[in-house]
């Protein structure tokens, strides 16, 4: 489904989309297409973009057409998704140690949308760091 979504195709797109959107929570799955926790993610993603549109908007970056924040984020991982608010990166503590972003396909749709809500309210309120609404930590799974 990553065809259904807006890619940004370069470092100044990437640049534009951020600083430019005021009002809604800037969210950047980094990444790439043809990688099957990509397509994973893209498809909760593109099921999303209806409900949050109010305050969120997605866009996706192919890490190796646009490699100019690979080594700024640390894109390293096949998937990875960053919350940014009126051209400031937002960190969600999500229990993993990692409050940079999202480093794993999320599956479930509600979820993804909690945490956008929630990374939305927080930026509202001048935070930086938010809290998910999920502990998503490996201490409960033993």
């Amino acid at each position: 489904m990553s065809y259904m979504l807006y890619h940004l195709e370069n470092g100044w797109q990437v640049d534009q989309a951020i600083m430019h959107e005021e009002e809604r929570v800037v969210v950047i799955r980094f990444g790439h297409d043809w990688d099957p926790a990509c397509m994973q993610m893209d498809e909760v993603l593109y099921k999303i973009a209806e409900k949050v549109k109010n305050f969120a908007v997605i866009y996706l970056v192919d890490i190796t057409q646009v490699p100019d924040f690979n080594k700024m984020y640390e894109l390293y991982d096949p998937v990875t998704v960053m919350f940014f608010y009126r051209n400031k990166h937002m960190m969600v503590d999500l229990g993993t140690g990692n409050n940079n972003k999202i480093n794993w396909p999320l599956t479930n749709k509600q979820e993804l949308i909690d945490i956008i809500e929630t990374v939305f309210l927080g930026a509202r309120r001048g935070r930086g760091l938010v809290n998910a609404p999920k502990d998503y930590s490996t201490k409960y799974k033993y």
